[in-house]
């Protein structure tokens, strides 16, 4: 019971019999109360008497709980009725029925809410997608939001405008590509060394990059001897390694390595599978972690002929450092070693390819790779 005189004099009206003295307790029926409280206001509640005495505001949680739910069926009936009328070609990618549970099981939903305007958003992601090309046509992607030629080039419009029609944005230009729309072909590509395009003259040793319109159809000189391998790795540090490695040996000969710099695009994929036919042996790795596992699919799909290097299970485990992390993997994840995936899951931690660069500098100066671990 509060001190104060007017406290418990308000505080008596409420809980009825004889008041408490001073700093005494009392149990009260909550619906005894509820009762009482009511009588000075129907809209009154117990809990609402509580947050304004502790001057709180009431219920915040539910509050935004609510705010949120709304504005998720704002951006559900925007969509779904924007995706309605969408060009049949279009619309057959966005698929009205399910877009907005598959945006919202992406975390599209929560990532639109959190955008300063998330219609306006939404709106521009749909214009965009509405101006996308029929099948046998193709667009410019800097024409598609006129006047910004560069809107498309990064952040959250052209992800979720990828997202809208399927397409994973990871696969950036690949993506663009299904979609009939060409992106700029002179950025990218692959970074190359000791490898050269037929008709190509490049100085002994040097480092070039061949970008996406030189990748097209493209055809390789074949290697001095019949069979020799070509080194496919992900990270530039491994070629600049090798290169390096070469100059410090004072040596005519020159590593054959080609980069992707990260994720390949299909065309860099076909353009790795393309070395087979000019009678290169091809092996290809990456990373260790969930993106390099799916760069290896690529590639393996677009080079058949083409074998893992140092890709293995034991490869792995001979690597991998101390530490932990979260590895979202699945079993079919690294197909041509079905042992890799567990043991990655059950190791937590991803290997970077300069975590085997000793060892991948002794394959490509041998001129073979090697795997499982030697």
């Amino acid at each position: 019971m509060p001190t104060s005189p007017a406290q418990r004099a308000a505080a008596a009206g409420l809980i009825g019999g004889r008041p408490p003295e001073p700093g005494q307790r009392r149990r009260l029926s909550l619906e005894a109360l509820t009762a009482a409280v009511t009588t000075r206001g129907p809209s009154l509640t117990p809990g609402a008497v509580a947050a304004h005495a502790c001057s709180r505001r009431l219920a915040t949680k539910a509050r935004i709980r609510a705010e949120h739910t709304a504005a998720s069926r704002r951006i559900r009936a925007l969509l779904e009725g924007s995706a309605a009328g969408l060009p049949h070609h279009v619309r057959e990618l966005v698929g009205p029925a399910t877009v907005f549970s598959r945006l919202h099981s992406l975390g599209w939903i929560t990532r639109l809410l959190n955008t300063p305007d998330p219609d306006a958003v939404l709106a521009q992601a749909l214009q965009v997608a509405a101006r996308l090309p029929p099948p046998g046509r193709r667009i410019d992607r800097r024409i598609l939001v006129p006047g910004n030629p560069h809107a498309l080039d990064a952040g959250t419009l052209p992800a979720l405008v990828l997202a809208l029609t399927g397409s994973p944005a990871t696969t950036g230009r690949s993506s663009w590509a299904r979609l009939g729309v060409d992106c700029d072909d002179l950025l990218g590509g692959l970074i190359i060394t000791g490898i050269t395009p037929r008709g190509w003259r490049i100085p002994p040793g040097a480092t070039f990059t061949l970008p996406p319109r030189e990748l097209v159809d493209i055809t390789w000189e074949p290697p001095t001897t019949i069979g020799d391998w070509a080194f496919v790795t992900e990270n530039p540090s491994v070629l600049a390694a090798a290169s390096q490695h070469a100059l410090a040996h004072d040596t005519a000969w020159t590593p054959r390595v080609i980069c992707t710099a990260g994720t390949p695009s299909q065309l860099e994929c076909e353009a790795v599978g393309a070395l087979s036919d000019a009678g290169w042996q091809i092996a290809v790795r990456a990373d260790f972690d969930q993106a390099g596992l799916a760069h290896m699919r690529a590639l393996l799909a677009a080079a058949p002929a083409a074998v893992p290097w140092r890709m293995s299970a034991a490869d792995y485990l001979a690597a991998v450092p101390e530490g932990t992390d979260t590895l979202h993997l699945k079993e079919s994840d690294a197909p041509w070693d079905t042992s890799l995936v567990p043991l990655m899951l059950k190791q937590s931690v991803p290997v970077y390819e300069e975590n085997l660069l000793t060892r991948l500098l002794g394959d490509i100066a041998d001129g073979s790779p090697r795997s499982p671990v030697s």
